[in-house]
């Protein structure tokens, strides 16, 4: 069965439902959409049948394929060029993270001028988002960043690999088709990535400063249906309905870190650009070393999450107890040496960090010393 709702745009959510994709687009009276997705995505049988269903529905699709590893601004550029070459009219991305916001930014520059970094969120030069932005739907593929309901693209720079935040109202897809069917098969590893990714989302959310219920609402159901269904997931790929809850999860992590989000993904950034880590893995291996900096500042929201969660004796320690074989029980690094980041990359690591606007909205303040001790005791 196929929900559709809209919170806070037009969501198509349930098995199949990658088939109304061609409807939408008559009903727009769009007819040459460029697919963005990526190199490993393309080959996949599903998307070939996609696109044929799509080019047997009267569509001139075009497809555009080179996206890999962390986004950068030459993907965009590339994109970019696709689209106008191809006299494309509209945008479907297919992906994960990686795929969607490299799609935000292409529909961006289709018709902005500069430079993609002009439009850097919180640049005291930057230009405005004030032209029109192609019709375009998101398709995700994984259940981690949950950027298909985000208004914000994080692109990095190809040399120097620091982050970008492109933000604007305007960026966020008029329409999503959720359809789990597209995170089935996936490798383990990077079910167990992802998912962590979702968690550390709801779980900062949560804890960030500031008075929204409505998002504390619905970060706790959120954290409440990873405890449930992660494990599911990553034991067995084709576990449709733990997919599909996983999948709800991560779009509810990204409605929710409106909020805010806090230290764990500092780290996780400055880790993504001085060791070009995949962010959920970074999410997962610091969750639990960021986290305990605020154990002892808000315990009151760590024994809630611990009760959500349907732990025994609810506390403090039994939620970390649970972090600690939640990721054993999906294999999740333990410490940075694991995936060859050492503690020679301890002074730029904390420099990025510092640096990073996330954890401006974490409870407790977080100084360079502080972010010092925590990535020293993940090594």
């Amino acid at each position: 069965m196929i929900s559709t709702f809209s919170f806070p745009t037009l969501i198509h959510f349930g098995v199949g439902a990658r088939h109304k994709v061609a409807e939408t687009f008559k009903n727009k009276n769009l007819s040459k959409p460029l697919i963005i997705t990526d190199k490993t995505i393309v080959k996949q049988s599903f998307f070939t049948d996609f696109v044929s269903e799509l080019n047997k529905s009267d569509l001139n699709t075009s497809v555009f394929s080179e996206i890999f590893g962390n986004p950068v601004k030459s993907q965009v550029k590339e994109g970019v060029k696709a689209y106008l070459n191809n006299k494309s009219d509209s945008i479907i991305a297919v992906g994960g993270g990686a795929v969607l916001d490299v799609a935000k930014a292409i529909a961006l520059m289709v018709e902005h001028e500069g430079d993609l970094f002009d439009y850097e969120d919180g640049k005291i030069d930057g230009l405005p988002v004030n032209k029109n932005i192609p019709f375009w739907v998101a398709l995700p593929t994984t259940s981690g960043t949950g950027s298909e309901v985000g208004r914000s693209a994080v692109i990095s720079d190809d040399e120097t690999h620091q982050k970008k935040i492109i933000f604007s109202p305007k960026l966020l897809a008029p329409v999503v088709f959720a359809d789990p069917e597209l995170t089935l098969n996936i490798p383990a590893h990077i079910t167990a990535a992802t998912g962590m990714d979702a968690l550390t989302h709801l779980v900062e959310a949560y804890l960030a400063k500031g008075y929204h219920p409505v998002c504390d609402g619905i970060a706790l159901e959120g954290i409440k249906m990873v405890s449930d269904n992660l494990v599911k997931c990553v034991k067995d790929s084709k576990d449709i309905d733990a997919k599909s809850q996983m999948m709800m999860a991560s779009m509810m992590g990204a409605i929710a870190f409106q909020k805010g989000l806090g230290v764990v993904h500092s780290c996780a950034h400055a880790l993504s650009t001085v060791s070009d880590l995949h962010h959920g893995l970074a999410n997962g291996i610091m969750i639990d070393y960021a986290l305990k900096f605020n154990a002892d500042f808000v315990p009151e929201r760590f024994e809630k999450m611990a009760l959500i969660i349907g732990l025994e004796n609810p506390s403090v320690n039994s939620f970390f107890v649970w972090l600690e074989n939640l990721k054993k029980e999906i294999s999740i690094p333990n410490k940075l040496s694991d995936v060859n980041v050492n503690s020679d990359k301890l002074e730029k690591l904390v420099e990025v960090a510092i640096n990073d606007g996330c954890h401006q909205s974490n409870p407790k303040v977080c100084t360079r010393e502080d972010f010092s001790k925590i990535f020293s005791e993940a090594f």
